[in-house]
């Protein structure tokens, strides 16, 4: 059965291009090592909520834009072993503390689908 990870974050505006472009990179990266899919969107119609939303999830900024993703895999145990070999990979490092989004404020998560996938 397949297994997905999920994303949640913020990104600032002024570096939507800087993060399409890590986007495309950690895609290749993580198909590389096996990943079946990886999808990144950038929030069209998510209005920010009175109680919950994406906005109020990522506690989101004037100036930012809310990013949503995907990646999905054969299994957890593959995407354990997938993720290992990423954080490792050295095409990755340069970004390491100059993320266009706020690390601390992403929200993340594995999640066992039970329909499609």
């Amino acid at each position: 059965m397949a297994y997905v990870d999920g994303f949640v974050v913020p990104v600032q505006k002024d570096r939507v291009e800087e993060y399409k472009q890590l986007a495309s990179l950690a895609a290749q990266i993580w198909k590389e090592y096996g990943a079946r899919d990886y999808v990144e969107c950038l929030a069209d119609d998510a209005p920010y909520g009175e109680l919950t939303s994406f906005p109020r999830a990522v506690q989101l900024k004037e100036d930012e834009i809310v990013a949503f993703s995907w990646i999905v895999y054969d299994s957890r145990e593959q995407r354990d072993a997938i993720n290992a070999k990423v954080m490792a990979d050295p095409r990755l490092k340069p970004f390491e503390g100059k993320y266009p989004f706020d690390t601390k404020r992403m929200i993340w998560g594995g999640f066992q689908p039970f329909l499609g996938v």
